[in-house]
């Protein structure tokens, strides 16, 4: 199982990387790469009012939740990283719907984001239900 630990950290640290990319486009004020057409437009997601909470850009807390999320399995917390993936997913879902339903543009770094926090929710359940099964297997039968 130690390669599923090795994978879910390679993917916090690959989140961890896209979100800054995404942080340097919140404080570069140039036409970006990403910035492909209306509907694809990294610049107006990152510069929007939505991009912070409480002047913090949403790309920083991005980076300090991967970060997070890549030690908790180095340190073989199976449940508390299924539960901080939850919350990440979920706060990455929120964004989305803000990209679709208020800004109407979306941004290929944050989906590339919510595709690598997705990844992360599914294989950390993945891993802590394979622990469950593996301590109800050794439990002495009563």
């Amino acid at each position: 199982m130690s390669v599923v630990r090795y994978l879910l950290v390679v993917l916090a640290l690959a989140g961890a990387v896209v979100s800054g990319m995404a942080l340097r486009v919140h404080y570069s004020d140039k036409t970006e790469s990403c910035s492909i057409n209306e509907t694809w437009d990294c610049g107006r997601v990152n510069h929007s009012s939505f991009a912070e909470i409480a002047h913090f850009p949403v790309a920083a807390i991005g980076i300090a939740g991967y970060l997070v999320l890549a030690v908790l399995p180095l340190l073989r917390m199976r449940f508390v990283l299924f539960l901080a993936a939850n919350v990440g997913f979920m706060f990455a879902l929120r964004l989305s719907l803000i990209e679709e339903y208020a800004l109407g543009a979306w941004c290929v770094y944050c989906v590339i984001s919510q595709v690598i926090i997705g990844l992360i929710l599914l294989i950390s359940l993945g891993w802590h239900a394979a622990e469950y099964r593996a301590l109800r297997q050794a439990a002495p039968s009563v």
